[in-house]
């Protein structure tokens, strides 16, 4: 305009506003290892969040390959967590379980005057979708998990659903899914990645190979090319062509596997604070008893998909029987040691009478909301001046 001073300014694309940094924090904290897959879903929700997501379309149309164990399904339990607070948002179809035309009746619901027809419930209905919105995030998570083994009807279904946002029940009602991020989880080309690391691997499971595997660049790009090629071969071109982004998650490594074992323990501390029926506690485990626990639930083929058995079976099952039979107390340090020669975990109380605060402290998590300290004081409440640890 005339009179107006240019004032040219260089742009920064690569800013993302406020949200996407927040979802961007919360997912590297609960996945370990998958940047690159991320970054692809931060990146649409950043495009949603400007209005600049495609109209009539769901908001984004994820396939997620890459070896078992390596946190497909997990982030997307992640993304509804840090969205909507709640992992169970994540509406999930099993396609294993309709491997039949017919059994698409069970999604869409029964037509007018088939047997059974008022009382099929469709588990892909509006209400389905839209039970977990809040008054901030109207967002809906629908997850095929093994999309490979759907049938044809399904997968008919399905095209309509990445192309148009729609799908139209067994009673005609139409359901939007203009509002959803649609994910798609595959084990497609797991034999070709097998193939790719039985080389490296040999029959070793131990923890530096995996190490080596995961910081192998030139290996990671083969496993993803793999994945893609299997992908390509699987599908049509006009499913490929309504994915948004096809992600092929990166196997894990040694550092990877010992974050995520931080990561699962942290949650059963939290799980310990609050359902331990009043006995709060708190545990610490030696350095032998982790790498129990890495050998016994990681390893190349499945990653890190055994870990929290192994997680249940030797530390939480034993603790349970130490709190129903009233051996630890509230208050309680338990150290958790691996015993070589007996083959199993072993516990040890090295303190007792530790205030919530300190417990909580010492643990390195958040305090559980309504958390009471060892003698029964909320640690919402005021400390005493000087105390460390105060809920704010």
């Amino acid at each position: 305009m005339p009179g107006m001073a240019q004032m040219p300014t260089t742009l920064d694309p690569t800013r993302t506003g406020r949200e996407a940094e927040r979802l961007d924090s919360n997912l590297h904290r609960r996945i370990i290892g998958q940047e690159e897959a991320i970054e692809q879903v931060v990146n649409i929700y950043q495009t949603y969040l400007a209005g600049m997501n495609s109209p009539g379309r769901p908001i984004g149309n994820f396939l997620f390959l890459g070896p078992t164990g390596s946190g497909k399904t997990r982030l997307v339990e992640a993304t509804s967590e840090s969205l909507v607070g709640d992992a169970r948002a994540v509406t999930k179809i099993d396609c294993a379980e309709f491997q039949h035309s017919h059994e698409i009746a069970k999604l869409i619901g029964s037509p007018p005057g088939y047997l059974g027809h008022r009382e099929t419930h469709p588990l892909l209905s509006q209400e389905v979708l839209n039970q977990h919105h809040t008054d901030k995030i109207k967002i809906s998570f629908v997850l095929f998990d093994e999309i490979e083994k759907a049938s044809d009807a399904l997968w008919n279904l399905l095209l309509g659903i990445l192309d148009k946002a729609i799908l139209t029940l067994g009673d005609n009602r139409r359901v939007d899914f203009s509002h959803s991020l649609i994910f798609m989880t595959s084990n497609l080309g797991a034999s070709e990645m097998s193939a790719l690391l039985s080389p490296t691997m040999g029959f070793s499971r131990s923890l530096a190979n995996l190490s080596a595997v995961a910081g192998d660049g030139k290996l990671n790009t083969k496993i993803a090319n793999a994945g893609v090629a299997a992908a390509r071969r699987k599908f049509t071109p006009e499913f490929i062509n309504r994915l948004d982004k096809v992600v092929v998650f990166r196997a894990l490594g040694d550092t990877e596997l010992r974050k995520i074992l931080d990561l699962e323990l942290a949650i059963v501390q939290r799980r310990v604070f609050t359902n331990a029926h009043g006995t709060p506690f708190l545990f610490k485990l030696t350095d032998a008893a982790k790498e129990y626990l890495l050998r016994e639930g990681t390893d190349v083929k499945y990653g890190a998909r055994h870990l929290k058995r192994a997680i249940e079976r030797s530390l939480v099952y034993p603790m349970s029987n130490l709190i129903a039979t009233e051996q630890v107390r509230s208050g309680d340090l338990i150290r958790v040691d691996f015993d070589e020669r007996g083959g199993a975990m072993s516990f040890q109380r090295e303190m007792e009478g530790m205030p919530a605060y300190a417990m909580i402290e010492a643990a390195g998590i958040e305090a559980p909301l309504g958390s009471v300290d060892a003698v029964g004081v909320p640690i919402e409440q005021p400390r005493p001046a000087g105390a460390r640890g105060t809920r704010k």
